[in-house]
């Protein structure tokens, strides 16, 4: 036998035995013993003779085979032996299973577990009869497969984890089995939990866990399992909860879609790496191999303190357990017990080191062997350089319109029944007199109420019961349609109207009645598209080109180096959206696209996107409009009532700014009453058509675009007629948005129907939605900054504390360093912050940068170019970008106005129909001046830009930016393909500010997505033509957006930080107490952090705002940036509330 482990040792195999199951093994320790003894020995030190007498420490594993031959077992157990007085001996399985404990193998140390069919019972007696010293207790095995004991210690310890309630079905405890559950929580003997919640089998063994999410996000449940090939979760649309076993439910905790396992060897030594949440999509991500992608993470010192006592309470040397970083705490959220990380070379050594370190330190006295644990240099930390003068992105904030959307509508109506006051008064509607409407089960007690007051009505003949009737039968409609509520869908919103309607609008009757009423609005459609979702996924996957990096297995694929950072904690993501679904719905599959998930958005929604409903951060209330906005919507009103053609003076009121896309469109409409009668008539003739079609028996059954019927798209035009022209014969200009959006909305997606005339309608009220839609947000440029200042203060408060707080990096959670080569600063982050709201926060965001005086455009000639550019665009459509980028030049003093640089980026969205004729066209994303045009790398692999970084960053003059450049945007480097059918978006040279010669046929809509890459000017190109339309009949065409122009690439952090001040305290004393009214609760929140922030954000001397300081320009940013979900964020609108019930940073 000892002939045989001689081979063994010789042949460089594992050093350690597989233990005999015969009497012979006692035999085998005491003669044999010195042969094993000499063969380690010799290893070290061949001459040494003595050596061979020392005795040995005999280490016996004791688990199932599959674990012990494992090979992160074997890469351990290999290291181990190589500790001259150590040997270690594997039980085999059919010993452990099968022979009695008096003929296990001895050992003088054991490392025992469990796991699946071990016999936990069998080991403990072994450890009984032998006493040898055991790495991980087993007693306390038993409490760890039971999540129940697990909590219970994690309590008694104080460790953080979830609230939690335990709901055990024992017949012989019924006390302990309260359960109530409702549409949107559960209650738990007497514990409430709102959705979303963790509902988890009390078995630790039992990986079935659940998770279920609210109505507002589209309900149903994502259900967990232990990895099966690459999935680890699936998404299900059941909501109620399981009503056989035992369960802890938990509250769901917001960690921004990453787990972090943490791995324990001993109190002392604990190794962290995170991997994607199970519970996001349920894709595992692995890497060429196949194995699970992991990153290692640091631990902050109170999460050190966590994994000591974690280890020590569970009396586990070898011990791994879950951590969810959320709200800038940690929660251990479960315990596994024994394991090992897998695939780090690294871990392997410190864990082999530190078990025998701990071997050898308890044991080595009984042997009499001479032991002291060796004294190591510590880890040298790898110091942070800059190559040339290339700088570092530290800071991507976005405001982003919604995707496409199916048309929105509304019908109002006076309602004065005392059913509708009780809802009202059950609601709390009493407390500000407004009471919104939006969760399932009250939506189908406004539908109670119509349908018992309709079968009331059906008696009564008069004409108001009649017009009260066709409302009351149109409210019922639209609440019974798609067969099911959700809050994305529609919602009913009730005004208090303590004198009744003060005077009837073009829809109501006009007959008074005395005494109070409720203004009763119904608003629905509105829903994000499949084009809309499609849209916003490829803007999420474009996104991630504008992070630098890319290492390993994703070297030269662009934007791949924010996925492989996105669980390493280096980059700190917050995505917010406004609390209308479709609003939530496009930050989900946004930020799909960005971190590449895959599966459906509810579980996206609830994880990634925080609700910002507060305060008006991102959602407005259209209902109460300034009175800045109710002058200029009157003015419009006046204006556009004028039976003649436009004069000069109109053009002075209607356009005082002169910009093109207002004075090309007031050309086209000419005379404004004319062509609101063409535009009626042409309304006429579409319903007309539609009548036609509904009565043709092969149109019966025809299926529309996104599920909508002729009947619902005739519903739709019709109340479009009735309500654009009032009966005294004039129209009603509020409307024409109305018009624009639904015959857009047709003429993309239900163009086959082959309507006549349809393109001359879209033509026509599209040069009316051109004036009407801007001019809504004021005419005159004063008009627009107070308008835009009551809309969008609380946000642009927002971005600057967004600005001021990328310095505050040390709380954050970090990558660990010896992980970071190739990353300029391994103990730095990237901020990004992603707001999605509606059009009026991006019309009244872009009002403040043009007109707030962040720019002369007398002195500054990339302002004005790109002031000419913006008053070009004719509409900010779905998808329009408003992209702010900081980045920090190591290079320069940390108090240099030129340290940190501040690029202000936009895009108008998506591609109108016919949009190739006029666009106009801005010089590109980072432009960069010719001497570098003919020097493009590719853009994936931070090799090639360090060496090409440094030749751009060089050039020592400002860049001639109205210069055309003879670039073609390129398509070639690292372009993807999804669904292409053409190869429309290779065409046209880069930087044309004026409409473009390139024509396409109208049938034939542009499929070609361009996107924005890191080095200057390259562009980086996604296609796709047509989309799956999610089981709906027919395929429509996804429009494609508009690539990111550079309106400024040289302000300097200082001057946007004064601008965004000064832009706070102009606004007049009454939009300054309007805000203040809208936000004491982010006042009170933000403040004292912005002040502490300012104090640490050291300012040189004031620079005038209109002048910027003429240095070199430079195009590169930094380190390859990682997503990461915890860190503090910046105080924002919604730290303390949330669309789910739950505390989100």
């Amino acid at each position: 036998m000892s002939e045989s482990r001689q081979a063994t040792c010789d042949s460089g195999l594992p050093h350690f035995l597989i233990g005999s199951k015969d009497d012979e093994r006692r035999e085998l320790e005491e003669t044999d013993m010195s042969n094993i003894s000499r063969f380690y020995g010799e290893e070290e030190e061949e001459d040494d003779e003595d050596q061979s007498m020392e005795p040995q420490i005999v280490v016996g594993i004791c688990s199932m085979m599959k674990k012990s031959t494992s090979k992160p077992m074997t890469e351990i157990l290999e290291r181990l032996c190589k500790f001259e007085y150590i040997t270690v001996v594997i039980f085999p399985e059919e010993v452990v299973l099968h022979e009695p404990v008096e003929k296990w193998p001895l050992c003088d140390c054991l490392i025992s577990f469990h796991s699946k069919g071990f016999p936990l019972d069998r080991a403990v007696s072994y450890a009984k009869l032998r006493n040898p010293l055991l790495i991980n207790d087993l007693n306390m095995q038993y409490f760890i497969q039971d999540r129940r004991e697990v909590y219970r210690i994690l309590q008694e310890e104080g460790i953080d984890l979830p609230r939690y309630a335990v709901l055990n079905r024992d017949p012989d405890r019924p006390e302990e089995c309260n359960l109530v559950e409702s549409e949107d929580h559960v209650e738990v003997n007497g514990e409430i939990f709102h959705k979303p919640f963790v509902e988890k089998p009390v078995c630790a063994e039992d990986h079935n866990v659940y998770i279920y999410y609210p109505t507002s996000a589209g309900g149903g449940s994502q259900r967990l399992f232990r990895k099966i090939g690459s999935r680890s979760s699936v998404y299900s649309p059941e909501s109620t909860v399981r009503k056989t076993g035992s369960y802890i439910y938990e509250e769901f905790m917001p960690t921004d879609g990453t787990d972090v396992k943490v791995y324990t060897v001993g109190p002392d030594y604990a190794h962290a790496e995170a991997r994607k949440s199970p519970a996001l999509d349920g894709k595992v991500e692995r890497d060429s191999e196949g194995k699970e992608i992991r990153y290692p993470v640091m631990l902050t010192a109170m999460e050190k303190l966590v994994a000591r006592k974690v280890c020590l309470a569970f009396k586990q040397t070898v011990c791994g357990f879950d951590l969810l970083r959320a709200n800038g705490h940690s929660f251990v959220c479960d315990v596994n017990g024994f394991s090992f990380v897998k695939n780090s070379m690294k871990y392997y050594d410190d864990c082999a080191k530190v078990l025998g370190n701990m071997v050898m330190r308890e044991l080595a006295p009984q042997f009499h062997i001479p032991w002291s644990i060796p004294m190591e240099a510590e880890d040298i930390p790898i110091v942070p350089t800059t190559s040339g003068t290339m700088m570092e992105l530290r800071c991507v904030i976005a405001v982003i319109r919604h995707g496409d959307r199916t048309p929105k509508q509304k019908m109002k109506m006076e309602v004065r029944n005392a059913l509708f006051f009780d809802l009202f008064e059950k609601y709390g509607g009493y407390k500000t007199g407004k009471l919104k409407l939006k969760k399932p089960k009250q939506l189908q007690e406004v539908l109670d109420i119509a349908r018992q007051l309709l079968a009331e009505h059906v008696q009564h003949n008069d004409c108001e019961i009649e017009e009260k009737k066709s409302k009351l039968e149109q409210l019922k409609t639209v609440l019974e349609m798609y067969g099911h509520f959700s809050g994305i869908n529609r919602k009913v919103q009730l005004t208090y109207l303590p004198n009744g309607q003060p005077k009837a609008s073009s829809e109501e009757e006009d007959s008074q009645k005395e005494g109070p009423s409720l203004l009763l609005v119904l608003k629905w459609g509105g829903e994000l598209t499949p084009a809309g979702r499609v849209q916003a996924e490829e803007l999420g996957r474009a996104f991630r080109c504008m992070y630098p990096g890319g290492q390993g297995d994703y070297a030269g694929f662009p934007g791949c180096g924010l996925l492989r950072l996105h669980s390493t904690y280096r980059h700190d993501l917050k995505i917010y959206a406004s609390d209308e679904g479709r609003v939530q719905m496009t930050a989900a599959a946004f930020a799909k696209g960005l971190l590449a998930l895959e599966g459906e958005l509810t579980p996206i929604l609830v994880q990634m996107v925080k609700s910002a409903n507060m305060n008006g951060l991102l959602d407005s209330d259209s209902d109460s409009l300034t009175d800045c906005q109710q002058r200029v919507k009157a003015r419009l009103h006046e204006i556009m009532q004028k039976n003649r053609d436009f004069n000069e003076e109109d053009y002075q009121k209607l356009a005082p700014t002169s910009g093109p896309s207002l004075v090309n469109s007031m050309g086209v409409i000419g005379n404004p009453v004319r062509t609101c009668d063409q535009v009626h008539t042409l309304i006429r003739s579409l319903t007309s058509q539609i009548c036609k079609r509904l009565e043709d028996p092969k149109s019966a059954n025809l299926q529309l675009y996104h599920s909508e019927t002729l009947e619902l798209m005739l519903q739709r035009w019709s109340k479009l007629e009735r309500d654009f022209r009032m009966k005294n014969g004039r129209y009603d200009i509020s409307k024409i948005p109305d018009i624009y959006d639904c015959i857009k909305y047709d003429t993309q997606h239900n163009s086959s129907l082959g309507l006549e005339e349809t393109l001359e309608l879209f033509r026509l009220s599209r040069a009316l939605a051109d004036i009407i839609i801007p001019q809504e947000y004021g005419i005159t440029k004063a008009e627009k900054l107070d308008i835009a200042s009551a809309y969008c203060l609380p946000l642009v408060k927002k971005i600057q504390l967004d600005l001021q707080r990328t310095h505050e990096d040390e709380a954050v959670n970090k990558l660990h360093p010896l992980y970071s080569r190739g990353v300029m600063s391994p103990g730095r982050h990237v901020r990004t912050r992603l707001y999605f709201t509606s059009e009026s926060h991006v019309h009244s965001l872009l009002s403040i940068f043009r007109y707030g005086g962040l720019l002369d455009e007398l002195t500054d000639e990339q302002w004005k170019q790109a002031m000419d550019y913006l008053s070009a665009v004719t509409e900010l459509n779905y998808m329009t970008q408003i992209v702010i980028m900081l980045y920090e030049d190591n290079n320069k003093d940390p108090s240099s106005e030129e340290r940190f640089h501040v690029e202000l980026h936009f895009s108008p969205g998506v591609k109108g129909c016919k949009d190739e004729d006029n666009a106009p066209m801005g010089f590109g994303f980072r432009p960069a001046s010719s001497e570098n045009h003919e020097k493009q790398t590719d853009p994936g692999s931070l090799e090639d830009l360090s060496q090409d970084e440094p030749d751009r960053a060089a050039l020592s003059e400002p860049m001639s930016i109205h210069r055309k450049s003879p670039l073609i945007r390129n398509r070639k480097a690292g372009s993807m393909e999804v669904l292409s059918e053409s190869n429309m978006s290779s065409r046209g040279a880069a930087f044309r500010i004026f409409p473009s010669s390139s024509r396409q046929s109208p049938e034939i809509k542009p499929s070609g997505l361009e996107l924005l890459s890191m080095p200057a000017v390259k562009r980086f190109s996604v296609s796709y033509a047509r989309h799956p339309t999610n089981g709906f009949e027919g395929c429509s065409m996804v429009p494609s957006i508009y690539p990111l122009e550079t309106l400024h690439n040289s302000l300097s952090l200082k001057q946007v930080d004064e601008f965004l001040t000064a832009v706070c305290k102009n606004g007049s004393e009454s939009q300054f107490k309007r805000f203040k009214s809208l936000s004491a609760m982010f006042e009170s929140h933000t403040q004292p952090s912005m002040d502490a922030e300012s104090q640490e954000t050291p300012l040189s001397t004031p620079v005038q705002l209109s002048q910027p300081p003429s240095r070199p320009l430079w195009y590169s940013s930094g380190p390859p940036s990682t997503v990461s979900s915890s860190g503090p964020s910046s105080p924002s609108l919604t730290e303390h509330s949330s669309n789910f019930g739950f505390n989100s940073e």
